[in-house]
């Protein structure tokens, strides 16, 4: 795990162009404290930098990495796994390598395929691969998004910059710093749109596609390619019939593959566990993979609501585990902690479990560890969230009597009632964008166009003003693909558009990469292999929520090593305790408020008007409303972030 940064001109590079590429790195030496590197061809106007997280090859891995003809120099920031067969592979039909760095086999795997080497690459990934004989750069994004990267193209259309974080971007001088007042809406509701960064000009390449950058007349060509999706069958092309057991045996064997494999590093590996299906499964499945006791990573917080350290604490005695527990109270997810993750994740969250995941890849990185494996993305292949149950009861079950899906509905929000407001609209809503793209509006996005409502009127008057016209929601559905939406089950749409915006954008960001990253510790999800992911796919809906019961072919697939309890366990959502649950949380958050939404701060940044976002906050105070309440805290954590973005890149 690494970072890497650089550009790419139609003109030689300048004197000072080592300078620049180290204050890029600069900005992202968390991401790879040992070592920082570049290269530099400036007669072809190209500089790539490297900082390097030693985790495989401690000896010759540094990068960037040169192929032995000298053709290829290659920048990685991830893991490539199954190298060693490629390795192999490569080997016996003549290609050589000059190190024993997973990475090395992207040069090798595109000698041999071209452009077509991507479908042979498995893992979490971001890299520069630069031909010198073509004088053609690419830049490559792994296929979930996983490993995040950002570029900026100049408007003259003579210079690309990129970074694995947007303020490696921005730390480039041709590149300016400065919020992007859509993407601040955005942000202000939560979603934002797929390919979209908090700042003006800087974009997110899209998972799943790479970037081809040729030099034509004077200006470069860039153009960008989808190599894989998160495809799911037609509906008229899955089978009528199906064998339950043969998905979950298939679905059991592609997933210890894809453990095993991110089990490999020359460092020691180690686990997170929360007191959920998709982390316990893992513990257990990597503790029969690795016959020793696995050391495991677990957050409790000071409140027995959202406190699951008790269901991590038996998985992992059932499993003989050498578990931590980090205890969070109020001080700890507030305060510094809170003003350094906004820093690190580069966008707003809405609540503070991304600053619990930064305290907790600290504990791994302080007691010796650089990488564990993670269960994100189980709930978006096997169905897990609330909102994509209550889309198959609602749009998915027509099979069913209408008494039978209102059982199951009721259920479904007597037991998320603690979210409403959050994960959750308490009514349904609709918009003609998602209507027309999916058939209908997906649950997942109603409780942030409740949100939007309250926070567009906090726009200042000018910023009101630009985009009088601009509708966010229809902004999101517009950058989808309706091709991979039309003849498919409803489960199938709600699972496809929330993997293409809250995970990139959120999980796999405050939730993941940035998080762990911040503290130099690498975390790889065996959910997000491709092969599994390709197995999931196939799953009938029937299997992936079964009845009122989610993620039922994965259940059955590794009931053999969860506790009863976790396994007949609905899902939980994994949040930290919102500020308005006890008065310690009300006063940090105060403190938060005093110094970067007073009526001046707000004023400075200049997104929103300090006389309504000082109504918003007097209305939040008095409001005693519990579904209520959960949406203005997201709203307050958005505002809070949102300004203290600006006074970190900004101001």
């Amino acid at each position: 795990m690494c970072g890497i940064a650089g550009y790419f001109s139609t003109k030689p590079l300048s004197d000072n162009t080592a300078d620049i590429v180290n204050g890029q790195l600069e900005t992202i030496k968390h991401r790879g404290p040992d070592a920082f590197n570049q290269y530099l061809n400036r007669e072809r106007g190209l500089a790539l930098g490297h900082s390097r997280l030693t985790i495989n090859d401690f000896e010759h891995g540094a990068q960037p990495l040169h192929a032995v003809d000298k053709r290829y120099v290659l920048t990685v920031n991830g893991e490539f796994y199954d190298f060693k067969r490629h390795r192999a592979t490569l080997m016996a039909e003549g290609d050589r390598f000059l190190t024993k760095s997973d990475s090395e086999i992207a040069i090798g795997l595109y000698r041999k395929f071209g452009l077509d080497f991507t479908e042979h690459l498995r893992g979490e990934f971001a890299f520069a691969l630069y031909d010198q004989q073509e004088d053609e750069l690419i830049l490559v994004r792994d296929r979930f998004g996983v490993r995040p990267l950002f570029y900026h193209v100049s408007d003259s259309k003579d210079l690309v910059v990129w970074g694995s974080e947007a303020k490696a971007v921005i730390a480039h001088p041709e590149v300016e710093a400065r919020l992007d007042p859509k993407a601040a809406l955005h942000q202000l509701m939560q979603t934002i749109a797929p390919g979209m960064s908090a700042f003006q000009g800087v974009h997110s390449l899209s998972p799943g596609h790479f970037l081809r950058i040729r030099k034509r007349d004077g200006r470069l060509d860039i153009t960008q390619h989808r190599y894989w999706d998160y495809e799911f069958p037609h509906e008229e092309e899955r089978p009528k019939e199906f064998d339950e057991q043969e998905h979950v045996e298939r679905i059991r064997a592609e997933l210890i593959d894809a453990i095993v494999l991110r089990l490999e590093a020359d460092v020691p590996v180690g686990c997170y566990l929360s007191g959920g299906i998709d982390s316990c499964c893992i513990l257990g499945l990597a503790s029969g993979a690795m016959q020793s006791p696995v050391k495991a990573y677990t957050i409790s917080f000071d409140d027995d609501n959202y406190d699951e350290a008790p269901i991590a604490r038996e998985m992992a005695e059932s499993m003989n585990a050498d578990q931590h527990v980090i205890n969070l109270k109020a001080a700890d997810l507030y305060g510094q902690n809170y003003i350094d993750t906004v820093w690190h994740c580069e966008r707003t969250f809405y609540n503070t479990l991304g600053v619990a995941k930064n305290l907790m890849s600290k504990t791994v990185w302080d007691s010796g560890y650089r990488c564990v494996v993670t269960g994100e993305g189980a709930d978006e292949l096997f169905a897990g969230y609330p909102a994509l149950k209550r889309d198959m009861f609602l749009h998915g079950l027509s099979h069913e009597p209408a008494d039978v899906r209102a059982q199951y509905q009721a259920a479904l929000e007597k037991t998320n009632k603690l979210f409403k407001g959050a994960i959750l609209a308490e009514n349904q809503r609709h918009h003609a964008d998602w209507d027309v793209l999916c058939g209908f509006t997906p649950s997942w996005i109603q409780p942030w166009m409740d949100t939007l409502d309250l926070a567009r009127p906090l726009l200042a008057d000018d910023v009101a003003h630009e985009l009088r016209d601009y509708d966010p929601i229809g902004e999101i559905a517009s950058r989808l693909d309706k091709d991979m939406l039309d003849g498919r089950h409803p489960l199938d749409i709600a699972q496809y558009t929330w993997s293409k915006c809250q995970l990139e954008g959120q999980i796999l960001n405050w939730g993941g990469d940035r998080v762990d990253m911040a503290n130099s510790m690498e975390s790889r999800p065996p959910f997000l292999d491709h092969k599994l992911a390709a197995a999931a796919v196939d799953v009938p809906p029937s299997l992936r929520i079964k009845g009122n019961i989610e993620k039922h072919v994965l259940r059955e697939a590794v009931k053999g090593v969860l506790p009863e309890v976790l396994y007949k366990r609905e899902k939980f959502a994994f949040m930290a305790p919102p500020a308005h649950t006890d008065e310690a949380k009300k006063a940090k958050v105060g403190e938060l408020i005093s110094s970067f939404l007073t009526e001046d701060s707000v004023k400075d940044a200049g997104i929103c008007s300090p006389e309504r976002v000082t109504q918003f906050l007097n209305d939040y105070r008095a409001d005693n409303d519990p579904t209520s309440l959960v949406r203005k805290d997201t709203l307050l954590n958005h505002l809070l972030t949102l300004h203290i973005l600006h006074h970190h890149f900004i101001k």
